[in-house]
């Protein structure tokens, strides 16, 4: 194993986040309800807002990365990894969505976030599931991120959709964390409405995705990405 790709794995494997750090957003307008319920297909690894999966947070975010380093694979030089995602199967949470992406797209250097029409690396998708919101792979490449409409109206909306699209750049849940700290989740409490990464949050992302940018430059380990 090279060292771009032991850096790599050695960052994934990192623990869980502490922090400090808050702001606070817009409230949540609740969107019209959900003709019917959405549960994820078969043999998918999820992680709920408000319960979570370590190994389901880590599935996604390897999916995910995975699919855009191949698409950027030809970029000669490439400092800055694009994460495209989808919304067209979550309109309802389009203003929330672009809210969580800016606050990324702003806390964080070595990966942006960007709407796309096709190609996308993963998507968000809206409707009802006892389960709540949750991020979602099967592991092959193929992520979204679930919106649930109850949920998003008990919870600041944007904290939910900014939360959720953490785990998309590699962050695990912290539940046991303050409300500065973004990937606590909801275990802060409905009335918690910060939906920025704290410092630490935000330093721990630029790591991965650095270390993803060093294998993206190594052909030879780049080749090994399916």
């Amino acid at each position: 194993m090279n060292r771009s790709r032991t850096s790599l794995a050695a960052a994934l494997g990192a623990a869980a986040l502490v922090a400090s750090l808050a702001a606070a957003p817009t409230a949540f307008a609740a969107p019209a309800p959900a003709p019917e319920s959405v549960q994820p297909a078969a043999a998918t690894s999820t992680s709920s807002y408000t319960g979570g999966d370590q190994a389901a947070n880590r599935q996604f975010f390897d999916a995910v990365m995975k699919s855009a380093l191949k698409k950027q694979a030809a970029q000669p030089g490439i400092q800055v990894v694009t994460v495209r995602y989808s919304t067209t199967r979550a309109p309802s949470f389009r203003t929330q969505i672009a809210q969580s992406t800016q606050i990324w797209n702003s806390s964080v250097s070595n990966v942006k976030l960007q709407e796309s029409s096709s190609g996308a690396d993963f998507s968000y998708r809206e409707g009802n599931d006892s389960r709540g919101s949750y991020a979602s792979t099967d592991g092959r490449g193929h992520g979204y991120i679930f919106l649930d409409y109850r949920q998003n109206q008990q919870y600041n909306s944007t904290r939910v959709t900014a939360h959720e699209t953490g785990h998309v750049l590699g962050l695990p849940d912290h539940y046991s964390g303050p409300c500065s700290e973004l990937m606590s989740g909801g275990g802060p409490g409905t009335s918690c409405t910060n939906a920025y990464p704290n410092a630490q949050e935000r330093a721990r992302v630029n790591s991965l995705w650095a270390a993803g940018v060093a294998v993206l430059k190594d052909q030879g380990e780049l080749t090994k990405i399916r």
